[in-house]
């Protein structure tokens, strides 16, 4: 009874050794007797034990976050920059053949990869040219991955942290920007203005009557004001008579 029960156990345990269960998004990279003969899965798939061996792989995009690296840009401005990359695996056997962790490797080429391309931009341009920075990322990073079986399908830069004295040399910068647009404006407007005023007094000159109208408009305008004291223009030309008279 002891023997058929260790019989018993030992086939269980000899067909838990052939048998493994791989899940949809998974692949079986196996090896017999040292040499890969190609991948297996999903479901179920059966093993010579001891003989043959294999390597699981996921295929699913796997989201890889850069740390923050330190970047000198081009014009010599010191940043901390990190990023995220999303790949996935599309050839299982050279994921695991042609590179002994493609997960370690493909996150220390995007940390070299970020340094090198961002250290050939200036920091305008790494401020204002995200989109075209990130597929230059993505595209070197795709390349070098390539034999790998990988997959770069985006990189993103996620934040830049600036030295305290440029982010205060930027607000200045962005206040005068500011104020020069502002004092633009008002010339503009003053301009602008003046040539109405010509106009106006050009239109009064032809119709010396428009003036009288104008005079009583803006009587009208200040006595609409709630105040006590009230101005009225008094016409130089009903003192010429006295002028004279004196002179």
């Amino acid at each position: 009874m002891g023997f058929l029960a260790f019989i018993a156990i030992a086939v269980v345990l000899f067909f838990a050794a052939c048998v493994k269960i791989l899940n949809e998004y998974e692949r079986a990279v196996v090896f017999r007797l040292g040499r890969v003969i190609g991948a297996k899965g999903p479901g179920l798939i059966v093993l010579i034990p001891w003989v043959e061996t294999m390597y699981r792989v996921d295929l699913r995009t796997i989201t890889l976050d850069v740390p923050p690296q330190d970047v000198i840009s081009r014009d010599n401005v010191t940043i901390k920059v990190n990023a995220v990359v999303y790949f996935k695996v599309m050839e299982p056997i050279k994921a695991v053949v042609e590179v002994e962790n493609f997960l370690m490797a493909t996150s220390k080429l995007a940390q070299t990869t970020l340094r090198s391309v961002l250290g050939q931009v200036e920091l305008d341009e790494l401020l204002a040219s995200r989109e075209s920075i990130n597929h230059r990322l993505q595209t070197i990073l795709d390349t070098q991955t390539g034999p790998w079986g990988v997959k770069v399908t985006h990189v993103e830069v996620k934040q830049i942290d600036l030295p305290v004295e440029m982010q205060r040399a930027m607000a200045r910068q962005a206040e005068a920007e500011r104020e020069r647009r502002a004092k633009i404006i008002s010339a503009a407007g003053e301009l602008e203005a003046s040539q109405k005023l010509g106009e106006a007094a050009e239109i009064m000159a032809k119709n010396p009557i428009s003036l009288q109208l104008r005079y009583l408009q803006t009587i009208r305008e200040m006595s609409s004001e709630h105040t006590t004291n009230t101005i009225i223009p008094f016409p130089i030309d009903i003192l010429k008579p006295f002028i004279k008279g004196l002179s």
